[in-house]
């Protein structure tokens, strides 16, 4: 019998073509689809865990990462409970970029959402060698930010996705469990 039922809204943002609708696939239907289809506006998914026999209810919304949505952004984010921020591992404009724009996420999401908890996803993590990977820079961006956590991730391989998603919703339920 179940104790307690909790509903989180979870925005999940970052730059476009980043892997952020990839991952919450993978996360809750185990799938990947090789191609891109750039999310316009906002996309929603459901999913549900039982933790300690309490029904946990997350409604992860999918936002838009291209400028031409910036202004939808107060309206996707309110009610909030917390955040998913995604950025690019790869070697290229795109990670470069995703990775400096991580600081006008967070700006936003606490403009609007003021002091939820924040988990950073470093996606894409299979398209580069990890041992090449300077995780300093990661945890220091995380810290400066305050970032609860930050992992690894690949919404192609699953690699770090359970996990990492793991880590929000427990997060959430401790903050709010009665």
């Amino acid at each position: 019998m179940s104790k307690g039922e909790y509903q989180f809204k979870i925005s999940v943002v970052g730059d476009g073509a980043v892997g952020k609708t990839s991952l919450i696939k993978m996360f809750t239907k185990g799938i990947f689809e090789k191609d891109y289809i750039k999310t316009i506006g906002a996309q929603f998914s459901r999913f549900e865990k039982v933790i300690e026999n309490d029904s946990v209810n997350l409604v992860f919304w999918d936002i838009a990462g291209q400028e031409d949505f910036d202004f939808l952004q107060p309206l996707f984010y309110k009610e909030s409970k917390a955040s998913i921020v995604v950025y690019s591992l790869e070697d290229n404009d795109l990670g470069r970029e995703s990775f400096n724009h991580i600081k006008n996420w967070v700006q936003n999401l606490r403009k609007y959402c003021g002091e939820i908890p924040l988990i950073l996803f470093a996606n894409k993590v299979d398209l580069i060698e990890e041992n090449e990977l300077n995780l300093l820079d990661i945890k220091n961006i995380a810290e400066k930010h305050n970032f609860f956590s930050f992992s690894l991730t690949s919404a192609k391989t699953g690699q770090g996705v359970n996990e990492a998603f793991n880590l929000i919703i427990h997060e959430l339920y401790n903050k709010y469990r009665e």
